[in-house]
């Protein structure tokens, strides 16, 4: 009996995991020319970058920084490691009421992210409202 209801019980596990939709993992942005880890801290998610297909900075040959942050004191601060996605929870199939940072222009934007499939996920930033915004799909490395 202790057996079955074990069984019975991490069955309903997983298929509870796999119902609300697994994000945490390493994510290529649209152009593959970065990859972002997402996890789980607490009850929400965020996202840092991990990895940039050209690493260093073409003006001083030495690893890129957040250089276009609106706030001059994280200007020097390395790109690899920068947390770009924060406070993401779970919602109706949706991850929700996060935002998404873009060190190329320096901004924050209000983002929701939906898993399409195990392996792709549109990441859409907005301001305002989601229509007034613009989606990205990226795609699950197979690290």
């Amino acid at each position: 009996m202790k057996k079955l209801f074990g069984t019975l019980f991490l069955t309903f596990a997983v298929a509870f995991m796999f119902a609300q939709g697994n994000i945490e993992g390493i994510w290529y942005n649209t152009t593959k020319t970065g990859k972002v880890k997402i996890f789980k801290k607490g009850d929400s998610y965020y996202g840092k970058i991990i990895w940039l297909k050209e690493p260093l900075s073409e003006k001083t040959g030495k690893p890129k920084t957040d250089e276009n942050n609106p706030e001059s004191k994280y200007r020097n601060n390395p790109i690899i490691g920068l947390e770009v996605l924060q406070n993401f929870v779970y919602d109706d199939g949706k991850f929700v009421d996060g935002t998404i940072y873009d060190p190329e222009n320096g901004k924050t934007y209000k983002c929701k992210m939906t898993l399409t499939d195990a392996n792709n996920l549109d990441v859409r930033g907005y301001i305002g409202i989601p229509a007034l915004g613009r989606t990205e799909k990226w795609t699950r490395t197979k690290e």
